[in-house]
């Protein structure tokens, strides 16, 4: 293969639209714009969502929900997915995020260990939020649930 061989892929690049070209080219007169109105001028048309002036649908239905500025998103781990682990292990932030062990989110500003599932084997948790469920669980164990 030589450099001066080489061609863009069959129908990689379009020709261009060559308007105003005559009756035959079906591009002539209007240029396939149609006849006046505001579609056929120079930067002519509507913006997206406008709906020829009435109501439009964004406004007529009802706003819903609440948006905390000062919430705080947590990276949430059940103590269903700790279960597997060995025993001794330390889980933070940073083992849960390395191992999937939870889906990062967003804006995160920790680890929140909720108590959904059952652990039998001590492990040593260091998050930033605990249900009272989820450290009794860890206690009871025979790990340690650490707020950090």
């Amino acid at each position: 293969m030589r450099i001066d061989t080489i061609s863009p892929a069959a129908g990689a690049r379009t020709s261009v639209k060559r308007l105003g070209r005559g009756i035959g080219s079906g591009l002539g007169k209007t240029s396939g714009k149609g006849h006046k109105g505001q579609w056929a001028r120079s930067g002519g048309g509507v913006r997206p969502g406008f709906e020829g002036g009435q109501m439009p649908l964004a406004r007529r239905l009802p706003k819903r929900g609440f948006h905390n500025k000062w919430g705080k998103d947590y990276v949430i781990v059940n103590l269903s997915a700790l279960c597997e682990l060995p025993e001794g292990t330390v889980v933070d932030y940073g083992y849960v995020l390395s191992n999937h062990l939870a889906k990062e989110v967003k804006g995160n500003v920790g680890l929140k260990v909720l108590g959904n599932g059952e652990l039998k084997v001590a492990l040593t948790v260091k998050a930033a939020k605990f249900s009272e469920a989820a450290k009794a669980a860890i206690e009871a164990a025979g790990g340690t649930a650490t707020v950090e």
